[in-house]
């Protein structure tokens, strides 16, 4: 057998090719397995208050539309007063399992705010993840409700504190111009336990819309408000008037309004006006009636301005401060010096006043000051002060001893139309007398100057006296209401500017007097008051304007005004006595004094002399005799007075010729000199024969044997006093007596001197 080849060995490697698939199964397996390990979630647990809708393998949690884990298992907790649920979360999801992570279960909700929730409907409830960086946590209690939009949404975020959260909830609208601009977050109740947080948050689009001084109010329900010009009803959109809502606006002055610090929360008004009139005004008043809290407005001008807020009573419910919240447009105009008073229904004969308060109550009005420190609490006045001076038309201030029936609205007539009204009336600082603001409307303004004259026209002017009564009134409405008139004697005067203080005239007379102011002083002024006339010959020269004390109280002193012939009664010489009834049996004079009242008769100078103002009163109305009066003047020498007077008769065969004028003593003081007047024409009949003698009184001549015997000279005589005369038959009547010449004055007349009848002519008369 042939010997077999040597085989050739060579040495092999221990590896084998066939190791490669185990090893590619090893890496796959190895891979698979690391990735599972990889894969493989977190286990988290969430304390639910209930297990409803919740499914172990199919509840998944979400966020933002992404899974991003499920519950894998679901039993009761340890104090059974819930569930905890089990949950894997993708490993991605562990950096944010915080502390800060909240879960809560989205399920469908339905509200007047709109449908959430409603995928759940198909997938079923699912748990809603809020993922936020931070220390790790692995147990989770769930949140009842969900929460609010996330702090990190772009936009802007915002508190608003408010008194009471009315029907805002989560996720109610925020409205700019009805525009949904952002919802809301979020509320709580602040810390203070008084006052409600609400959580906003706007859009970035319109971020830049809210300012500093941006007002934001509760656009919930409705707004109504009703007036005599009708009912007006606010509501932002039908979405608030179910779910509420919030709106803003920028007040128009404040555009220029730095952008907003989102960490200064803003405050939420109860509504639009109260949005609109926000700044806070505190107003001490006595006088609460009519008002409301709420509704209540203050206005200016016809124009709502604020509203009352509160209104808080002291202690002893004797007065109230009330909390106003004015518009933001006058926070500049609040200023020290505004004044506050209450509008309400009057119903006077002036006319009829806040009649608007008659439907929506009283009111508050206001005036603000043009200067002054800011303020924000203010003192209400008790009636409105008054116009103010800035209204177009002339103002005027007049100043009157007493208000008579003026009263605010009281007309001012210039020809009895009216031209204007009575706008206030208080006292003078003094508190002498009475200031009445005036207002002249625009279009009358030329009508006064410095010559008008401004008198009182109310009620009724009476004037009386036996000739006949005078009734005197302005018009019908100053009879009932009061008024004042004025004239303008001189047109071409100067104008008014500004301003101007008149007198107020208590009457027409009064006002438009012309004349000389004479001052006359008389003993007393009974009887005598202003206005009493002056007379001369009957005729009314002048009236007593003023009636005072003299300064020494001795007397009294009568400013008289005289219009008529005071060029001649204004003269060194003149007259003045006072004129009062005269009753007696023997004369009766002056009776129109009892009805119209006394008066000052004046007899003017029988020459012009110097000019004169001051004169003092004849306390007796002067004698017949006058410096110029024609007549023959004599002097009767009598031991005693009697009953002779000035002004008693001196007859001759009991006609009058004549009076007595004075009576003095003589100048040795032992006898009565009695100076008479004889009428010119009855001159002749005094001789120096002529006897005279005494015919006041009785005389009485009794007998044994011739019986008795009475004589008198007249009734008159008998009751009034008088002088009596005879002159003898020739030759012994003597020659014509002289002026100032001497006789005696007998006591009783002889029976010869009767006799006596002499032939004396006369002259004619």
């Amino acid at each position: 057998m042939p010997e077999l080849p040597t085989p050739v060995t060579r040495k092999t490697t221990s590896w084998s090719a066939i190791w490669i698939l185990p090893l590619i199964a090893l890496a796959i397996g190895g891979w698979l397995g690391w990735k599972a390990f990889n894969a493989a979630g977190i286990e988290i647990e969430i304390h639910f208050e209930n297990g409803e809708g919740i499914q172990i393998g199919k509840t998944q949690v979400m966020y933002k539309g992404i899974q991003v884990g499920k519950v894998t298992d679901l039993h009761v907790s340890e104090d059974i007063q819930g569930v905890v649920a089990t949950v894997e979360v993708l490993k991605q999801a562990e950096p944010y399992l915080s502390k800060q992570t909240r879960f809560w279960l989205v399920r469908p909700r339905v509200s007047l705010a709109g449908v959430t929730g409603l995928e759940t409907l198909v997938s079923g409830n699912y748990i809603a993840i809020d993922p936020v960086r931070g220390e790790p946590e692995r147990t989770y209690t769930a949140l009842a409700e969900p929460p609010g939009l996330s702090d990190n949404l772009p936009g802007l975020h915002l508190t608003l504190k408010a008194e009471k959260l009315g029907s805002l909830e989560q996720g109610s609208p925020v409205y700019y111009r009805q525009i949904q601009v952002g919802q809301v977050k979020s509320y709580q109740l602040a810390e203070d336990q008084r006052t409600v947080e609400i959580k906003v948050h706007i859009e970035p689009a319109y971020a830049h819309l809210v300012r500093k001084h941006t007002r934001f109010w509760n656009a919930s329900g409705l707004d109504v408000s009703a007036g005599l010009s009708g009912v007006r009803i606010r509501t932002e959109s039908v979405l608030s008037l179910l779910a509420g809502g919030i709106a803003f606006a920028t007040p128009e002055h404040r555009q220029d309004s730095p952008p907003t610090d989102p960490s200064i929360p803003f405050r939420l008004y109860e509504g639009f006006d109260a949005a609109d009139t926000g700044v806070r005004v505190r107003l001490h008043m006595d006088e609460v009636g009519g008002l409301s809290p709420g509704n209540t407005p203050v206005m200016y001008n016809g124009v709502q301005v604020g509203i009352l807020k509160k209104l808080d009573m002291d202690k002893s419910f004797t007065s109230a401060t009330a909390e106003l919240a004015m518009e933001p447009r006058t926070e500049d105009f609040l200023l020290e010096g505004t004044e506050f008073w209450l509008v309400k229904p009057s119903i006077s004969l002036a006319g009829i006043t806040g009649i608007e308060a008659l439907v929506k109550g009283n009111y508050i009005a206001v005036r603000f000051a043009k200067e002054g420190a800011p303020s924000r609490e203010f003192t209400i006045r008790a009636k409105a002060p008054p116009l103010n001076t800035d209204a177009p038309g002339l103002h005027l201030v007049l100043t009157t001893e007493k208000l008579g029936s003026l009263e605010v609205g009281s007309p001012v007539l210039y020809k009895q139309m009216r031209v204007g009204s009575v706008q206030s009336y208080q006292l003078s600082r003094d508190s002498q007398r009475v200031v009445v603001g005036v207002h002249i409307e625009p279009m009358f303004a030329s009508l006064v100057n410095e010559s008008t004259r401004f008198w009182n026209a109310s009620g009724v002017t009476l004037k009386g006296g036996l000739s006949g009564v005078e009734v005197k009134s302005e018009s019908l409405q100053t009879l009932l209401t009061g008024g004042i008139s004025f004239d303008t004697p001189d047109p071409k005067a100067a104008r008014i500017t500004g301003v101007r203080r008149f007198s107020l005239h208590k009457d027409e007379n009064e006002a438009l007097a012309k004349g000389t102011r004479l001052t006359i002083r008389v003993d007393d002024a009974e009887g005598l008051r202003e206005g009493t006339p002056v007379r001369f010959k009957g005729l009314e020269v002048g009236k007593i304007e003023r009636v005072a004390l003299s300064d020494d109280l001795s007397a009294v002193d009568l400013e008289v005004r005289l219009v008529e012939a005071s060029d001649r009664i204004a003269r060194e010489g003149s007259d003045f006595w006072v004129v009062k009834p005269e009753l007696g049996l023997a004369r009766t004079a002056n009776l129109d004094t009892l009805v119209s009242g006394q008066y000052l008769e004046v007899r003017p100078a029988s020459r012009p002399g110097k000019a004169q103002t001051r004169f003092v009163a004849l306390k007796k109305p002067p004698l017949l005799e006058t410096r110029d009066q024609e007549g023959l003047r004599l002097v009767l020498s009598a031991p005693r007075k009697g009953s002779l007077k000035p002004g008693v008769a001196v007859t001759y065969r009991e006609i009058q010729v004549g009076k007595v004028t004075r009576l003095e003593l003589g100048p040795t003081s032992d006898r009565v000199l009695v100076h008479i007047l004889i009428e010119p024409r009855y001159a002749p009949l005094v001789r120096t024969g002529t006897r005279f003698w005494n015919a006041s009184g009785i005389g009485f001549d009794f007998g044994l044997f011739r019986g008795a015997k009475v004589r008198t000279d007249s009734l008159e005589a008998l009751l009034e006093g008088g002088i009596g005369f005879s002159t003898p038959d020739n030759p012994t009547m003597g020659g014509p007596a002289r002026p100032g010449q001497t006789f005696a004055l007998y006591e009783e007349a002889e029976e010869e001197w009767l006799k006596w009848a002499p032939k004396i002519a006369l002259d004619k008369p």
